[in-house]
């Protein structure tokens, strides 16, 4: 217990007094389950609108908690993205900027943070960040059953009775290839919701539909945990945090920096504590660290480069941030995106305009890719349906999200938005030059993504590293949060 008030910071003492009397008197630190969902977004999801969808247990998450309708992950690719919320820093920040790549050691990681101050820690099911986060977990172990959470009440059943937990449930629901259970929800294809920007086809839907199975399989095993910390008495002093590591696996949505890539739901709940509320603060990947370490009263470390939503969790009207980045780099397929969201702007910067963004799920080898391709060699697509066989591509993109949730009309030549446009250039330009983000002279070659061989070939060699030039990986500062 002293090691552990040695260890609050100011923020974590106010956040305890603020919560009420119940809090402030216990003994017993909070728990903490984050649960990451693999390749979700949150429009297939209930709580976040979709009526067709059966998620009923994420979906009394969003009832009971706080959920954050503009919550934005720093990277829409799996590792990356990973790498990002473990160590609280932007991908070109971490070391591992590119897909497959693991974070090097010696990287700030929150887990670590709260292991040294006497949590239990455990990693569960897809890992995908490489050997030396195991110096952040107590126990990791890997996915198991068809979704991989199969081993999440197991962890919870034999861990330590003496200590507070953080358990990091990372589940393969709902990635490729899809895998089917008997127990949970089937769809029929007339029943999914499709996308403007694919096709509306049978093989479309039939797609949709597994994935859609393999997003209630997810929601069965959440509610499984919920009821195993009832179980055993410790729910209520339990924060349960929900989240994906990036979009729909389905052409223009994963890797991709609009909404339908880099957009997750982001819900906390703690019964008692935290009032249900949506909230329309802006939030990022890199605010989980700060705020899990600042609920469980341990310091924020300086390397960290986001903030804390404690309190949003106190009051849905408050914010912490007005700017949010996120970055595109090479997964499987060249590129080097840039992207700041504020109010109902995004502004996207491409530096290799000429390259095609390409990704294994934006290719024929699926239903739904397939389908596209096909329609596209039949002249029979829409302008909305065109994005993925774009080359070149806009150099700039601007979108008001609000007129356009999809993203489908960039108005980046339009002279009305002229001083938005270069308002946020220049906000763009303060986090690269801040951040230590930079264009590799040698960049890391482009897979066949569109071809049947997916698997890289033995001469295949990474390039430089977006920042690494400027020694990102070591830097500390922050960007621009507000204005």
């Amino acid at each position: 217990m002293r090691r552990w008030l040695l260890g609050v910071c100011g923020a974590g003492i106010a956040w305890l007094l603020a919560s009420g009397p119940a809090l402030a008197a216990e003994s017993q630190r909070p728990n903490f389950v984050l649960f990451i969902a693999d390749d979700l977004s949150p429009d297939d999801l209930g709580c976040y609108g979709n009526r067709a969808i059966k998620t009923p247990n994420i979906d009394r998450l969003a009832a009971e908690g706080r959920l954050f309708d503009r919550a934005y992950l720093t990277c829409s690719s799996c590792s990356p993205t990973r790498c990002s919320l473990i160590t609280g820093r932007y991908p070109h920040n971490t070391g591992a900027p590119e897909l497959h790549m693991p974070l090097p050691a010696g990287q700030f990681m929150f887990p670590e943070a709260l292991r040294d101050a006497g949590y239990y820690t455990v990693l569960a099911g897809k890992n995908h960040m490489g050997r030396a986060i195991e110096a952040a977990f107590d126990e990791v172990t890997p996915p198991a059953g068809p979704g991989g959470e199969r081993r999440w009440i197991e962890h919870l059943r034999r861990r330590p009775q003496d200590r507070p937990f953080f358990m990091w449930f990372a589940s393969n629901d709902a990635h490729r290839d899809w895998q089917t259970s008997r127990q949970d929800s089937q769809y029929q294809p007339e029943e999914v919701v499709v996308p403007p920007y694919l096709v509306d086809g049978p093989e479309t839907r039939r797609d949709l539909a597994s994935y859609y199975h393999e997003i209630s399989r997810l929601d069965r095993f959440v509610g499984q945990v919920r009821e195993e910390l009832q179980g055993q008495g410790v729910a209520e002093n339990t924060f349960i945090v929900f989240m994906a590591d990036n979009g729909r696996p389905f052409p223009r949505c994963k890797t991709r920096l609009y909404d339908s890539g880099t957009r997750t739901p982001l819900i906390v709940c703690k019964p008692g504590e935290i009032q249900p509320a949506r909230t329309a603060a802006l939030a990022s990947t890199i605010d989980v660290a700060p705020t899990v370490l600042e609920l469980a009263g341990v310091a924020i470390d300086e390397r960290i480069q986001g903030v804390s939503l404690a309190p949003v969790l106190q009051d849905p009207a408050d914010t912490v941030r007005d700017y949010a980045f996120a970055e595109h780099n090479w997964h499987v397929g060249q590129a080097h995106e840039r992207s700041v969201r504020h109010g109902d702007w995004l502004y996207i910067r491409n530096s290799l305009p000429k390259q095609a963004l390409e990704c294994v799920e934006s290719g024929p080898k699926y239903p739904a890719g397939k389908e596209l391709w096909d329609a596209y060699a039949r002249g029979e697509l829409s302008e909305s349906q065109r994005d993925v066989f774009l080359n070149p591509r806009p150099a700039e993109e601007l979108y008001n999200t609000a007129d356009d949730p999809h993203q489908l009309h960039n108005v980046a030549g339009n002279p009305g938005h002229a001083e938005t446009l270069q308002r946020l250039r220049h906000v763009l330009d303060h986090w690269t030059q801040e951040t230590g983000d930079s264009l590799p002279q040698r960049l890391t070659p482009t897979v066949d993504v569109m071809g049947e061989r997916q698997g890289m070939a033995r001469e295949f060699q990474r390039g430089d590293m977006p920042g690494a030039d400027r020694n990102a990986a070591g830097l500390v500062a922050k960007g621009p949060v507000r204005q």
